[in-house]
């Protein structure tokens, strides 16, 4: 089987020195003038002239900026260079979104916004300037910056990207590009099928519930009084320094936990099983729902079904992906239509008198689609066994926080 590129990101800490991450700031202070100088210019001449300004009109200007603001000659040529393609990127994807509303399609067409302090925290090394020896990362007209290094990089990297956080923390994201073969797919042992939710993050066709740890709703009181705190101090102060710095904490800590739990959860899915079977959702549609938007967020479905599918990509086992319509309405037992509203918790069939949870059943008929599209040679049919021991654990550890 000939070797395949994939696309891997990887994220190191890093951690400068005081005098360094002064630097650090510097850049993304340049970095960001110069985006909302050509942003400005775009605008400007467009609204006056009706001029269009393209991508490689102000790379080659930004030569002449650097006579008129010094500065810049301290920032990485190509770091300049990307936040032009960043820019051009933005009006890209602005045009593109005023396009499809053309044809029907109803969005924000969002066009690119001047980017204050908090709205630009990266930098780009595209290419070149970047190099990684053990626990250091030299940067070009930075320095050498200590990082940590908690597990080796595999592959090529093709950029680095220098993010800062709401909480002041420094992170290099190296996207790198790895050639191998994808393992074969495994002979179908056992199988699952699972159907997301919000009262519970996930059932599965063997009739095991995890728990939906809804982190963001138990913070909700917390982050309440953090935010009304942060709202009584006056602006530009320490205080509201450091009012701000508690509430981006407590968000950071809601998001480490969530990607924890999916984590875990996905991982456990893909070392149990050979064939994971899981709905194709309209997340994007669904979320415009103002009633249950920020539950559904808060869940992040999306996030979790990403993982698997690159989990399973990476172990050779079956992620697949069904059209889930009428799955809840549909016996498991006798496929009969057995039509109910999102009210009712509990599928009972009149044909064959199968009593059973609606979202089991939705599970069980989510896992017969994928068999049926896969095929069952190779399959133990029966293998359907349960998630393994050391991920019931992991789902009762998840509840109790």
């Amino acid at each position: 089987m000939a070797k395949q590129v994939f696309k891997k990101t990887y994220k190191y800490r890093l951690y400068p020195t005081k005098k360094q991450q002064e630097i650090l700031e510097k850049h993304l202070s340049l970095c960001r003038w110069l985006y909302n100088h050509f942003l400005d210019e775009r605008r400007t001449l467009y609204q006056k002239k009706k001029i269009k300004v393209f991508c490689y009109d102000q790379i080659k200007k930004i030569l002449e900026l650097k006579k008129e603001k010094p500065e810049l000659n301290n920032v990485y040529s190509q770091i300049l260079q990307d936040v032009v393609k960043r820019l051009d990127k933005a009006f890209q994807n602005f045009f593109r979104r005023v396009k499809e509303n053309k044809n029907g399609k109803k969005q924000k067409v969002g066009y690119p916004r001047f980017k204050g302090y908090w709205r630009y925290d990266s930098f780009i090394y595209p290419q070149f300037g970047f190099e990684l020896r053990d626990d250091k990362l030299n940067l070009s007209k930075i320095g050498s910056i200590k990082l940590k290094l908690h597990r080796l990089l595999e592959g090529t990297p093709k950029t680095l990207t220098v993010r800062r956080t709401r909480t002041n923390k420094w992170y290099a994201c190296f996207s790198v590009e790895i050639k191998k073969e994808l393992p074969k797919k495994k002979v179908i042992q056992e199988a699952i099928g699972i159907d997301v939710g919000l009262d519970s993050f996930l059932t599965t066709s063997q009739g095991e519930k995890i728990d939906n740890p809804r982190y963001l709703t138990k913070s909700e009181e917390k982050l309440a009084k953090i935010q009304r705190w942060h709202s009584r101090k006056k602006l530009k102060s320490s205080n509201r320094k450091k009012s701000r710095l508690k509430v981006a904490r407590l968000y950071e800590k809601i998001t480490d936990q969530r990607l924890d739990f999916l984590h875990k959860l996905s991982s456990g899915l893909a070392k149990s099983f050979q064939l994971i079977a899981f709905e194709k959702l309209n997340i994007k549609g669904m979320v415009r729902n103002k009633y249950l938007a920020k539950s559904i967020s808060d869940a992040s479905w999306n996030r979790f079904l990403q993982q698997l599918r690159y989990k399973a990509a990476e172990a050779g086992i079956w992620a697949v992906e069904i059209n889930a319509k009428n799955t809840s309405q549909i016996c498991s037992g006798c496929g009969s239509n057995v039509p109910k509203t999102l009210a009712v918790k509990k599928h009972k069939c009149p044909q064959c008198g199968l009593i059973i949870d609606r979202d089991i059943n939705a599970a069980k008929n989510i896992l017969q689609l994928a068999l049926n599209t896969v095929g069952t040679t190779g399959i133990n049919a029966c293998g359907v066994g349960r998630i393994l021991p050391t991920m019931k654990q992991e789902a009762t550890y998840f509840n109790s926080w």
